[in-house]
């Protein structure tokens, strides 16, 4: 019996009573013997049945708890056999000691007893270390799995080996269906409509118009997609989760559903998809869709776009951005730049690291159109490199350039609120000379070439972002023509700018456009020095020996792709590298090449090239870098021979989802 009932009060006052009784009865005896021989009698009968009475209560007492222990006990072990969720108890080996009804009932057994838990949940491997194999705290984990068609979750408890699980397959199917339902949003363009249609009369480009959305409707059936035509040029597409999956399982097929319906068009017809998945609210997912779509159509069109909470994909890209034949974009950045560079008290020019003739041409272009309205303008350059040198050597000849020279800390100092800060030849900050410039710039202008990838300059008041574009200083020429209205080139400026066409075009035999012989045209008229551009070009006999030795490293794989990769230890410069990956383009039936090789800072330079056949960029991009269509390049942190893995795997990855070639 319990101490607290054995000491309850109501028996000390019992007790106390009886000796108060014995006390009265002694005193009486003092006056009358016979009386308290009498009540002495009485007390003691009182107190033999008030002994009786309270041991009965103690014995009956001790039976009701005994009764209601054991009803506990057995109602207890019911309840836990019969709960609604399981219970296992697992030894240090990771077997089955014991469990209750609801586990067996899992698997259909009365028994589980000495079965392993691998055999059981081989889901459940990596979550039952103990906290002796992990050196860690140990903790409650949780986990969800599948097991016949059910979900379940389960705690684990590692410091009791105890396993408590629930089934949950009714939370998981509404989570799936949520999922499944949740809303996204996209934007469908026509990116080059007036170029495919150019030469056309109303009712020829009616027609390609209604062949177009005719297929574009019949793929929104196809996948449940709710289509609605904005303009003869655009449509707006809502779907949900599922189709958006099946959609990127797909890989767009629409895309070149499109392009060979028109291909025997002069300039087939493209599309460019942004779509956008998993914001909180409908206006931030229109906004990232048309975010989406900037970006595919910053990249060259013919591709999707989609952004799915932090993840950003790209499906298509294969095909070249075409040439607009307009240059109204051109005269009205020409227009918007002035009036920057006017209204600031200095101007920035800086391009990327290791800058080659494009980024030094170009910052001379820009540098010139500021000069033209008297502001105050410097080009950013850390340090020359050999791509430059022949160049810098003429720069550095001219006093007017060479005092515009400056180093990062020097430009750091200069840098106010009023200043302005170009960038050119790249529009990701971490690639330009000194990325504290673009964080501490109030107003950036962004002028490039590339396509655009994931990191960007997104605070920029001013982009002229044209992937069509040979190089970067086609487009700064192509400003210059709008931003002054007497433009007058000394030679040095017009042959910096077009030797950074010249490089970049390889002699004007890739990536080239109308527009870009025009721009050459007018640099050429303004006294570039084709001669100089020559001798500046010329190859040093030891680098082409150099190249020779790398090439005959070379593999082809697929058929079409070489693959030349240096020995170990051997440091190449990038300009090296890059050079080699052209000079593989030349041999017969090479449509991409991709040369790896370590580099004198310690990292692997891997260039990639191509005829236009292959998107090179895609491939790169898979490994941290980017590039265009055509030009590509990464530099990795690892062994040389894991590089080289890592490019191999990334083909094969791209030739099993959708094919390496067009």
């Amino acid at each position: 019996m319990p101490k607290f009932l054995q000491k309850r009060w109501h028996g000390y006052q019992t007790v106390w009573a009886f000796l108060l009784l014995l006390v009265l009865v002694i005193c009486i005896s003092m006056y009358n013997w016979e009386l308290g021989v009498i009540g002495l009698l009485l007390s003691f009968l009182l107190g033999g049945l008030m002994l009786k009475t309270e041991l009965d209560f103690r014995r009956e007492l001790n039976q009701y708890i005994s009764g209601l222990s054991f009803r506990i006990k057995r109602v207890e072990g019911e309840a836990i056999s019969t709960l609604p969720f399981g219970i296992i108890l697992y030894s240090e080996n990771r077997t089955v000691e014991w469990h209750n009804r609801f586990a067996g009932e899992m698997f259909e057994e009365q028994s589980l007893i000495g079965e392993s838990l691998q055999d059981l949940f081989p889901q459940l491997a990596g979550a039952l270390s103990t906290k002796k194999e992990t050196k860690e705290p140990a903790r409650e984990l949780k986990v969800e799995l599948q097991h016949d068609e059910r979900h379940y979750q389960f705690l684990i408890v590692p410091d009791e080996r105890l396993i408590y699980l629930y089934e949950v397959t009714e939370l998981a199917v509404l989570r799936k269906q949520y999922e499944n339902e949740r809303l996204a949003l996209g934007i469908v363009m026509l990116d080059n409509m007036d170029e495919a249609a150019q030469g056309m009369d109303d009712q020829q480009r009616t027609a390609l118009i209604a062949k177009v959305s005719s297929e574009i409707t019949s793929w929104a059936n196809q996948y449940n997609i709710y289509l609605r035509r904005l303009s003869s040029e655009r449509y707006l597409i809502m779907l949900n989760h599922k189709a958006l999956q099946e959609l990127e399982q797909s890989r767009f097929v629409i895309l070149d559903t499109v392009r060979e319906m028109t291909a025997d068009l002069k300039v087939p017809m493209t599309l460019s998809i942004g779509l956008s998945f998993g914001a909180e609210s409908i206006k931030e997912l229109g906004e990232l869709a048309q975010s989406s779509l900037d970006m595919a159509l910053g990249r060259g069109g013919d591709q999707a776009a989609v952004k799915a909470g932090q993840r950003l994909s790209f499906y298509g890209g294969k095909s070249n951005a075409v040439e607009k034949r307009t240059r109204v974009r051109a005269r009205v950045i020409a227009h918007a730049l002035r009036d920057l560079m006017q209204e600031s008290d200095r101007v920035l020019i800086m391009g990327h690291k290791i800058p080659d003739m494009d980024a030094l041409g170009a910052a001379i272009g820009v540098w010139k159109a500021a000069a033209l309205y008297n502001v105050e303008a410097h080009i950013v350059l850390d340090k020359s490199n050999p791509s430059i040198d022949r160049m810098m050597e003429q720069v550095n000849k001219d006093e007017k350039l060479s005092q515009a020279l400056m180093t990062p800390e020097q430009s750091l100092q200069l840098m106010t609120e009023h200043s302005l800060l170009v960038v050119v030849d790249t529009h990701k900050a971490s690639m330009t000379i000194e990325p504290r410039l673009v964080q501490t710039a109030s107003r950036v202008v962004v002028v490039d070439h590339h396509r655009r990838g994931e990191e960007f300059i997104n605070d920029s008041v001013l982009i002229y972002l044209e992937p069509y574009a040979s190089s970067a200083c086609e487009l700064v020429t192509e400003l210059l023509q709008y931003i002054h209205e007497k433009v007058q080139l000394t030679p040095l400026e017009a042959t910096s700018l077009l030797a950074g066409i010249t490089v970049d075009t390889k002699h004007f035999s890739l990536h080239t456009g109308s527009r870009t012989f025009e721009a050459a045209g007018f640099l050429r008229r303004s006294g570039a020095d084709t001669v100089m551009i020559q001798r500046m070009l010329k190859e040093d006999l030891d680098e082409y020996i150099a190249k020779a030795e790398i090439i005959k490293h070379a593999k082809m794989i697929y058929g079409h792709i070489a693959i030349a990769v240096t020995e170990p230890g051997q440091k190449i410069p990038q300009l090296l590298i890059a050079q080699v990956a052209d000079s593989l383009l030349n041999m017969t039936d090479v449509l991409a090449s991709f040369v790896v090789s370590e580099r004198p800072d310690g990292l692997v330079g891997i260039s990639a090239r191509s005829l236009g056949r292959m998107n090179v960029q895609v491939v790169m991009e898979r490994l941290g870098g980017g590039g265009h269509l055509t030009n590509a390049a990464v530099q990795l942190d690892c062994p040389l021979e894991e590089a080289k893995r890592r490019v191999v795997d990334v083909l094969a990855e791209i030739d099993g989802e959708e094919g390496l070639f067009e």
